[in-house]
């Protein structure tokens, strides 16, 4: 008798412990979902007061240009990253270079580092991976003395 209640406590401990990692798993990929979510919202919302301020006849060159920003260098070559630059081409603001991750992977007609590498001084930094900027600016500040500025907030004042 004792032998059949044991089993059956291991049994029904082996099934909660089971549920439990079943659900903490369940857990962490809708965590993981939901960051992706708000990442790609927040994103969307940003690209909109971009395109707003372009219908509006304002110019985001002439906005950095008027802060004082004419040299500047570009964190994260996404989406934003990749319109950022379309939008500076050719305009009075020089995109010195550009940081990322995946640098050693990225071929573009400028200079592109690994955020760990010795940064140019430059008159702003100007980071497009929006979601994480409180990071990248901490980091980026201990290693330049320079403006680290959210392209959303930029985008957000103009």
């Amino acid at each position: 008798m004792k032998k059949i209640v044991v089993s059956i406590l291991s049994m029904l401990l082996g099934m909660t412990a089971g549920a439990g990692a079943v659900f903490k798993v369940t857990e962490d990929k809708m965590n993981r979902i939901k960051r992706t979510s708000d990442k790609y919202q927040d994103l969307f919302f940003m690209m909109n007061q971009w395109v707003k301020i372009k219908q509006s006849g304002k110019s985001l060159a002439s906005y950095l240009v008027n802060c004082g920003y004419k040299s500047i260098a570009v964190y994260g070559l996404g989406y934003a990253g990749e319109t950022l630059l379309n939008e500076l081409d050719d305009s009075e603001v020089a995109v010195k270079y550009v940081i990322d991750q995946k640098a050693e992977s990225i071929d573009l007609d400028i200079k592109v580092i690994s955020p760990k590498e010795v940064l140019e001084k430059v008159d702003a930094i100007i980071v497009t991976p929006i979601t994480f900027f409180g990071e990248i600016e901490e980091e980026l500040s201990a290693k330049i003395d320079c403006p680290v500025l959210s392209l959303m907030n930029i985008l957000y004042e103009i």
